[in-house]
């Protein structure tokens, strides 16, 4: 098996790591990266899966915004006699993710382009972010419902 649009292999867990998390959120239908496998499929494992995992779980939760917490779930598998990490990634609905301390910038917004995770266009990241605010506030009920537009402006 080879990488792809959906899958990912990582030798070890990297600095980088929530960049990766972050174009498989910008995508429609997410993916999985195996931590343990290298570039070329080669199954060499992970050494302390469990505090591995604790310690991916809080990277991304510290790490990206806006939450992808229930977005993501982190598998152990065994195969070939050794542990791997699979974590496996849905496509997020509050899009556009970004990686925190980078914010939203082409340096902080990842897309997954063919095998790999390229800096999403500026553009492109003020097109997803006017989506999300359009729903978002379309989706406020307002405590009071016999408004004028003059209210409506004080209100929001």
């Amino acid at each position: 098996m080879h990488e792809s649009k959906h899958i990912e292999y990582k030798q070890k867990i990297t600095p980088e790591l929530e960049k990766e998390v972050v174009a498989f959120l910008n995508s429609n239908e997410g993916g999985v990266i195996y931590i343990g496998i290298d570039k070329v499929g080669k199954i060499v494992g992970v050494e302390n899966p469990d505090e591995e995992q604790l310690l991916l779980k809080d990277r991304f939760k510290h790490n990206i915004l806006p939450s992808c917490m229930g977005l993501f779930d982190i598998v152990l598998e065994r195969n070939e006699e050794k542990n791997i990490l699979k974590i496996i990634v849905a496509g997020g609905y509050e899009k556009p993710y970004y990686v925190k301390k980078y914010g939203l910038s082409e340096k902080g917004v990842f897309i997954r382009v063919g095998s790999s995770a390229e800096p999403m266009p500026t553009r492109q990241i003020e097109q997803l972010f006017s989506k999300r605010t359009r729903n978002s506030i379309g989706k406020i009920k307002s405590p009071k419902q016999e408004l004028r537009f003059q209210q409506l402006q004080i209100y929001y």
